[in-house]
């Protein structure tokens, strides 16, 4: 009797708390968004197919595949450099302009990328105020370089880091930290040993953002430099130069590896927690 009013407990408490008819018009709707992702890519995937051989033998688009892969890989290891920090501030303390400091992140997500790449330009260019002064000095310039290329990805793609990790970092209980301090742990060490590791679901998370946003990127690449072509500038050539056939077979190129990476990349973001979370 006691087991079968442990059992009958145990249905209850596993039964969904939510009415049936809010989720199935809520996935009405989110199927409605989904078909909406998914069928251009489908088109796109049957469009490219006869030229997806063909594009494949184009050296010129495997070369700048590689050249969005590496810059993406770049920008997304400077927005942690730099953007974790910034959102462990964000997260842990109060100060005066702290909402304008969280507003001038999220500045970069509401600029036109062509805009972007115009300020960029102004800045980095060869007569700009960094631009003109670092290439005179150190010879850096961010013109025609992978140099530019990672200044003008990562100008669009930080706040993802930023907002992510800061999420991850508000998530930590900071009676955590106090008890790692009791117990004699100094601050670097319960920053490193208990404080990132809590947060790493949403660095992890903010990295990738950063990674797959920065290799999508052509507004401000584009402007900033142009050559060497990203891929979308590439394919963006393609389809003015030649047809819409080869410009849609490097775009399910770039469509296929980038897919895989991010796949890769949210596995070992969540791989794990979500294995754990469905036993």
């Amino acid at each position: 009797m006691a087991v079968e009013e442990r059992n009958s407990w145990w249905r209850r408490d596993a039964a969904p708390s939510y009415p049936r008819s809010v989720f199935l018009l809520c996935w009405f709707l989110g199927s409605v968004l989904l078909a909406f992702v998914v069928i251009p890519l489908v088109a796109l995937t049957g469009q490219a197919s006869a030229s997806l051989a063909e594009v494949l033998r184009m050296a010129d688009v495997r070369n700048s595949i590689a050249l969005s892969l590496e810059a993406a890989f770049l920008s997304a290891l400077f927005a942690s450099l730099i953007g974790v920090p910034l959102a462990y501030v964000l997260a842990r303390s109060s100060f005066a302009g702290k909402a304008v400091v969280a507003a001038i992140v999220d500045l970069p997500l509401a600029v036109p990328h062509t805009v972007a790449g115009i300020a960029l330009l102004m800045v980095f260019g060869r007569q700009g105020v960094l631009g003109e002064p670092l290439q005179s000095l150190i010879g850096l310039k961010f013109w025609g370089t992978l140099a530019g290329i990672v200044v003008a990805m990562l100008f669009v793609s930080a706040p993802y880091t930023v907002n992510a990790a800061r999420i991850g970092f508000e998530g930590v209980d900071p009676r955590l930290e106090k008890i790692a301090r009791t117990l004699g742990l100094g601050p670097w060490r319960t920053f490193m040993r208990v404080t990132l590791p809590l947060a790493r679901r949403g660095i992890m998370t903010g990295v990738t953002l950063t990674y797959a946003r920065s290799i999508s990127e052509f507004g401000a690449v584009v402007i900033l430099v142009y050559y060497p072509e990203t891929a979308p500038v590439k394919i963006y050539e393609l389809f003015l130069r030649f047809s819409l056939t080869e410009a849609a077979g490097a775009a399910v190129l770039l469509l296929i590896v980038s897919l895989t990476l991010f796949v890769l990349l949210r596995y070992f973001a969540h791989g794990r927690e979500m294995t754990r979370d469905n036993r």
